[in-house]
């Protein structure tokens, strides 16, 4: 089975809508730190674009790594966490930043794990949210693109490892 991408969001597409995406993160948090947690591995990108976009001295950055994905194109609907956060987070605002968001599993279990370290807030960012497969209503803050369907890669999101060093995001096509 031969696969070909077709670009569906540009490189300059996806820096203007991240560069957006801080903005509001600094209207709605003018002066208090932040702390950003990222999901290994796809948020690792978009996180990286994102938080120098938002150029405030009192950022801080920790990454969770979540399993539910495993090398297939589907979701397992268990998740496992193989990396835990490293920062107190007590206190603390807290903006989940998420490649993509599909079933929503991921995303409310991580909310819930968050919630059990008491910060003073939580909000979600997400790159991408897809409600194609969701099974778990949840609350984003912060989208950057809503795509219906298809499966995607490249701008840290994978296939079995691959493609996420593509610049843009790619539509996966598997032709027989």
């Amino acid at each position: 089975m031969e696969e070909r991408l077709i670009e569906i969001l540009s490189k300059d597409l996806i820096q203007r809508r991240v560069q957006e995406l801080a903005e509001a993160i600094k209207r709605d948090f003018p002066e208090e730190p932040l702390t950003f947690i990222g999901t290994l591995k796809g948020a690792f990108i978009f996180l990286a674009d994102l938080v120098r976009a938002i150029d405030k001295q009192e950022v801080e950055i920790d990454f969770v790594r979540l399993k539910s994905y495993g090398l297939s194109d589907k979701s397992s609907g268990e998740v496992i966490i193989t990396k835990d956060i490293e920062l107190e987070i007590r206190g603390k605002n807290v903006i989940i930043v998420e490649d993509i968001v599909d079933s929503g599993l991921t995303l409310a279990f991580l909310v819930e794990h968050l919630n059990l370290h008491h910060p003073k807030s939580i909000k979600t960012c997400a790159l991408i949210d897809k409600k194609e497969r969701r099974k778990v209503e949840v609350n984003l803050d912060y989208v950057g693109f809503i795509l219906e369907k298809g499966f995607i890669v490249g701008y840290g999101l994978d296939y079995a490892e691959r493609y996420r060093h593509l610049p843009g995001i790619y539509e996966v096509i598997k032709d027989e």
